[in-house]
């Protein structure tokens, strides 16, 4: 279930690439005469206390033991990725991209047993979030939730999930940044992928099948869902270590919630022109500009003079040269703001409109 990369604007050598689902696992024997790189050997008599750990350690030990049961692996019939206990009543939290078109699935629980029957609740791909519930929620164990507004740069942080298929694995890292913006790839051709807002960077390693997972801090609080990795078109999309994203857990709960309250999204808290779009590509094949399909009636695009066959060409003076990039500014804004849109009309004239957004639908035009 891995789509291809597509360029992320903050690194202008690096592409982001969806985190899970993982179309299979890898083998998890091990040897058991096997010892990992640079283990520490028995230590001799009288050296006990080389063994004792340290504070942090005990601190991660801590978070791992209370954080990891409410941490469950996904399968679809074509993948598999990670979720969270939401509440007792067996709702998860995960990615739209690991569920994709699913609505029937299996959950495995980190702390064993036959796997559970669980179906869609609903999922709400223009921001990469879904719930599901499993049938049966007898001895699950809901995840505590942190304020992500509260993050601060440098923050050690542990990502929970099911790499490759690797159950209950768990990596750590800092964050490394807020506040990023960053693009997903579309799931059809011609669409925007979903735009995550306020996302955070992390050192913790993402891997495919990690999606949906816990991005924890110390105080056993999951404060994002780890989404995407990065990766390095000049090395054959290697990974670019130290370089992945979540969404932020006020963003994800908050989803959640109206998912569990109502059956669906009634409250995107995004900004929207009130249009249908798509890219429009210039004479030397490159992306010219975001080509109106539809104006919606009644919307800011509408009130503003915005018509069909219209060209717009940047947002607030940032240059939109395709639906990535115009979803990218939109996202940088809140209903009821005005935005200054520059367009190129059909007769060939230029001119600028101000619009007031509107609230983006759960199906995202623009």
């Amino acid at each position: 279930m891995e789509r291809p990369p597509v360029p992320l604007t903050l690194f202008a050598a690096v592409v982001i690439a969806l985190a899970g689902c993982t179309p299979g696992a890898v083998s998890t024997e091990a040897s058991p005469t096997a010892a990992p790189s640079g283990a520490a050997t028995t230590p001799s008599p009288g050296n006990e206390s080389a063994m004792e750990p340290t504070a942090l350690e005990a601190a991660y030990e801590r978070v791992i033991s209370n954080v990891l049961p409410s941490i469950v692996q996904i399968n679809t019939r074509t993948g598999l990725g990670s979720g969270v206990i939401y509440d007792a009543s067996g709702h998860i939290i995960t990615n739209a991209h690991v569920v994709g078109r699913a609505t029937e699935f299996q959950v495995t629980l980190a702390t064993g047993g036959a796997p559970r029957r669980a179906s869609l609740v609903e999922s709400f791909p223009i921001g990469d979030l879904a719930v599901i519930k499993v049938d049966d929620p007898a001895g699950l164990r809901p995840a505590k939730f942190g304020d992500s507004g509260r993050l601060r740069v440098g923050q050690i942080v542990l990502a929970m999930g099911n790499p490759l298929g690797l159950g209950s694995s768990v990596t750590d890292g800092i964050v490394s940044a807020l506040g990023r913006t960053v693009t997903e790839p579309a799931e059809e051709a011609g669409s925007p992928g979903a735009t995550i807002t306020g996302a955070i960077q992390t050192s913790a390693a993402i891997n495919p099948g990690n999606s949906g997972g816990a991005l924890v801090n110390l105080a056993g609080e999951v404060i994002g869902i780890p989404t995407l990795a990065a990766t390095i078109p000049e090395l054959g999309g290697g990974a670019a270590p130290g370089i992945g994203f979540a969404i932020p857990s006020n963003t994800a709960t908050d989803i959640a919630a109206q998912i569990v309250k109502g059956g669906k999204v009634t409250n995107t808290r995004r900004a929207a022109l009130g249009v249908s779009v798509r890219t429009v590509i210039g004479a030397d094949g490159s992306p010219a500009g975001v080509g109106i399909v539809e104006v919606s009636e009644g919307g800011g695009a509408a009130r503003a003079g915005i018509e069909p066959g219209d060209i717009i060409v940047s947002v607030n003076g940032t240059e939109t040269p395709s639906t990535q990039a115009l979803s990218e500014v939109l996202a940088t804004l809140r209903p009821g703001d005005q935005a200054q849109v520059e367009l190129l009309r059909l007769d060939g004239s230029t001119g600028a409109v101000t619009v007031r957004l509107g609230e983006l639908p759960t199906s995202p035009s623009g």
